[in-house]
């Protein structure tokens, strides 16, 4: 993917509070909207909210194991960039994805909540602005959602998907797709967007070719 200037500088905590969400996927520049109602998450988010407001979103690993499972190693780290308050005391949230990290380690901590040594050197390319890239397999993605919806009975409003850029499309295509947490992982860890591109393509090929999927099956309809 080419690549263009860096943006705007951004402070990376070197000890970054996490929320383990099996299935949740954020990437750089997307946003995630959540609703935290555990009383260890309002902790995190009242705390991050004094400081940084930055969280990272990883997936726990389903090992089976009771207390707190183990986490995959590689998350993208969130700004909090809306934040609101209900009556009930929930937080209703919006992080925007900054940069993926890897886990160094996981830290002893006095919080309630979990924290780990992240390293973001790995994915300095995450916070520079992306510059179209003819090598992008766009019409092939497109035309392989056009028959993943279809198989689910599912619709999308393909103006808005015609006029996205590329990163936009894809990125929020990844996150919001009914894919596996296994394969939200795959998608996340992907080295580049073309490779995230590719991935996704052979992910909806393999889900097409399952004769067992539910057309029945109701999934949630992609956004606008």
């Amino acid at each position: 993917m080419a690549l263009s200037g860096r943006s705007k500088d951004e402070s990376l905590p070197g000890v970054l509070p996490v929320f383990p969400l099996m299935g949740a996927l954020l990437l750089p520049r997307g946003e995630m909207p959540l609703n935290i109602f555990e009383p260890r998450y309002l902790r995190m988010v009242r705390d991050v909210m004094g400081g940084d407001r930055m969280i990272g979103m990883v997936q726990p690993v389903d090992d089976g194991q009771e207390g707190d499972p183990a986490l995959y190693g590689i998350g993208c780290a969130g700004r909090i960039c809306s934040f609101a308050e209900t009556e009930d005391g929930r937080f209703l949230i919006t992080l925007k994805g900054v940069t993926r990290f890897k886990i160094v380690e996981e830290l002893s901590s006095t919080t309630p909540y979990r924290q780990v040594q992240a390293d973001y050197a790995p994915y300095e390319g995450d916070r520079l602005t992306p510059m179209p890239d003819a090598g992008i397999a766009r019409a092939d993605l497109i035309d392989r959602l056009t028959k993943f919806l279809d198989r689910r009975g599912l619709s999308a409003e393909w103006s808005a998907i015609e006029k996205a850029p590329d990163e936009l499309l894809i990125n929020s295509l990844a996150m919001i797709c009914p894919f596996s947490p296994a394969e939200k992982q795959a998608l996340l860890e992907a080295k580049s967007l073309r490779a995230r591109t590719r991935t996704m393509i052979s992910l909806m090929e393999f889900a097409l070719a399952d004769p067992l999927l539910d057309e029945d099956d109701q999934q949630p309809p992609v956004p606008n």
